[in-house]
């Protein structure tokens, strides 16, 4: 096996594995960016290239949040790959600037292939309803949906945990400072709730999810395009319904404030929504699985989620869901699930994967 690096740069922090050789992996993570130390990617790479040390990586694997209309699952990062990612970098303004980074401050430090894998690649499999947007095509948007290398490993896993069950309706919810919901059938992505950019769907750490049209329209009359942009990213989703206080859901759970509980019961609400929303599409579900930072660690997340879906048949164990165990769910319910999120497995697996590709490539051309 060939060491691997992996690197997966988020809205609000930094997350990297190192695959050796020899089978082990070392993880580190920096963040949250922007709250004392690191203030942006760029100290947390420079944390990250510090505490590698002699580390030499034969490849890199970055996650990229957008791939655009292309439906590779993994490209290798040369000058051309990367001036296209660099052209469709506004569509994640908060997140493609650090994964390009990231491949810039690689480049200058190691002398092996980089390879881009694609958030939006697991969704190619969305169907024609799901795609399209109510717009006219002619201006060539449609919905993309995000968070998929996690939902391809949560995919991945699904059939040891639930059998034959796993190819039914299920409903994952990828909950964290991005967060989303996607709808699985027969292990693929047949909805889900981001669309053209990682700004919409459920609330967010500071993004709003889905807004009325015409609240956007009255806020471009009164922002320039930076400061709406900066708006519809950075200040909106959480920290707004909280009125300022904070965007981070452990600070709010903990926080006495009305603002506070405000804006939790809010979030959980959306979540209740959008899952009421596909059960309803689906003709109903058969299981539900919690993945990401707030759907691993926040119990009471979990219970105010899934405490009015009674009549959807789930029910949480009290005793499983305090303790953040896989299985979730209460006797007699149908399955609800914790499945710890690792972009990075699948991130190297698709760079093992091209690594291979190339391999091939290089002997076809010498034959």
């Amino acid at each position: 096996m060939t060491a691997i690096l992996t690197l997966n740069s988020g809205s609000s922090s930094l997350k990297a594995s190192l695959f050796r050789a020899d089978g082990s992996r070392r993880d580190w993570r920096y963040g949250p960016i922007g709250g004392g130390f690191p203030h942006d990617h760029a100290e947390a790479f420079d944390a990250l290239l510090h505490d590698l040390g002699d580390a030499r990586p034969e490849a890199i694997g970055h996650r990229f949040v957008h791939g655009g209309d292309i439906t590779d699952a993994a490209r290798l990062l040369d000058a051309a790959e990367i001036d296209r990612l660099h052209d469709i970098s506004a569509l994640a303004p908060i997140h493609m600037p650090g994964n390009l980074l990231g491949v810039e401050l690689c480049r200058a430090r190691f002398d092996c292939p980089q390879f881009a894998c694609f958030d939006t690649a697991f969704h190619h499999s969305l169907p024609e309803l799901a795609r399209r947007l109510p717009i006219p095509q002619s201006l060539g948007m449609r919905r993309y949906g995000f968070h998929g290398l996690n939902y391809a490993f949560i995919a991945a896993r699904l059939p040891a945990l639930l059998g034959q069950g796993a190819h039914g309706r299920i409903v994952a919810a990828h909950l964290g400072a991005g967060a989303s919901l996607c709808l699985l059938e027969g292990l693929q992505s047949v909805d889900t709730s981001m669309a053209y950019t990682p700004s919409g769907g459920i609330p967010m750490a500071t993004r709003s999810g889905d807004l009325d049209p015409g609240v956007m329209l009255a806020l471009a009359a009164q922002f320039d395009a930076s400061a709406l942009s900066d708006l519809v990213y950075r200040q909106m989703g959480l920290l707004a319904l909280s009125d300022g206080e904070s965007s981070e859901m452990q600070r709010l759970l903990a926080s006495p404030s009305a603002a506070a509980a405000f804006a939790v019961d809010y979030f959980c609400r959306q979540v209740r929504a959008a899952i009421g929303a596909y059960a309803a599409q689906a003709g109903g579900i058969d299981a539900l699985v919690f993945s990401g930072g707030i759907g691993e660690h926040a119990p009471q997340i979990r219970a105010a989620v899934c405490d009015p879906l009674a009549f959807l048949g789930f029910s949480l164990s009290p005793a499983a869901n305090s303790a953040n165990q896989t299985a979730l769910h209460a006797a007699g319910s149908k399955p609800i699930l914790l499945i710890a999120a690792d972009e990075e497995s699948v991130i190297r697996d698709l760079v093992i994967g091209n690594l291979k590709d190339l391999s091939a490539d290089a002997l076809g051309g010498d034959s």
